[in-house]
């Protein structure tokens, strides 16, 4: 059916107002007075979080938006780009008028990973969450992944092998049945923060290359350099699940 409601992240850092990030719910339904406009704010517990991406949760084992139609999409996670804390999101019991029910503090994911900076989740075939992320708890360029409980949400811990960490991470996308694990480079956080200089692109900031994975074995078999001029983001398949 018809999606009635849209979430969306809301950040206010860099813009002088001292209130915490919030995720904003909006009305989709056209017969609705309130179409098209705001019609809940969940604010988040904390200031300076930067919300960034958002990815659902399916939920159940084996589950994957092109293998059924009855997975129930009903906790979102919040990753936050700056602060590296990890809010997880009820959206089931009241689509409306969402709750908070679980946040994953920095020093969890500092202590259990050393990873920080949090960009990108989506669900894994089994269940679990992948979370992307851009440097490590000092804002030095590493990228690689954590995986959350997709049942519990608890911190498992890292997903790549330790000998495959990339340099630097942002985003990622899966292809199950082909066994791939596409992830895109990003930035060496401590020195970007500063605003975009073209001439650190030259200088290795930003990263310019895509990794293929074995999504199996967590293993890099690939990797595209595209120039000291590119700086690849986002990472999306065919929509065709056999493509």
């Amino acid at each position: 059916p018809r999606e009635e409601v849209a979430y969306v992240t809301c950040t206010y850092r860099e813009t002088g107002i001292d209130q915490p990030d919030f995720l904003a719910t909006i009305d989709l339904n056209p017969k609705s007075p309130y179409y098209g406009q705001v019609i809940h704010r969940l604010p988040m517990p904390n200031l300076k979080d930067e919300l960034h991406c958002s990815g659902w949760s399916t939920g159940s084992s084996g589950s994957t938006c092109f293998d059924t139609i009855t997975t129930r999409r009903n906790k979102l996670i919040l990753p936050c780009l700056i602060s590296s804390r990890i809010y997880v999101v009820d959206v089931g019991t009241q689509c409306r008028a969402p709750t908070l029910c679980k946040t994953i503090e920095p020093v969890d994911v500092f202590w259990k990973c050393n990873k920080g900076y949090l960009t990108v989740p989506r669900s894994l075939p089994n269940g679990d969450i992948l979370i992307a992320n851009m440097g490590d708890a000092a804002g030095h360029g590493k990228g690689g992944f954590i995986v959350l409980d997709g049942k519990t949400f608890e911190l498992k811990g890292n997903w790549e092998n330790e000998c495959e960490t990339p340099p630097t991470g942002y985003d990622f996308w899966i292809q199950p049945r082909h066994n791939v694990l596409i992830s895109s480079a990003g930035v060496v956080p401590r020195i970007a923060g500063r605003g975009f200089d073209p001439d650190d692109l030259k200088k290795g900031v930003y990263g310019r290359r895509l990794n293929v994975w074995n999504l199996s074995c967590r293993t890099i078999t690939q990797c595209f350099d595209l120039g000291e001029d590119s700086l690849p983001q986002s990472i999306k398949f065919l929509h065709n699940p056999d493509a």
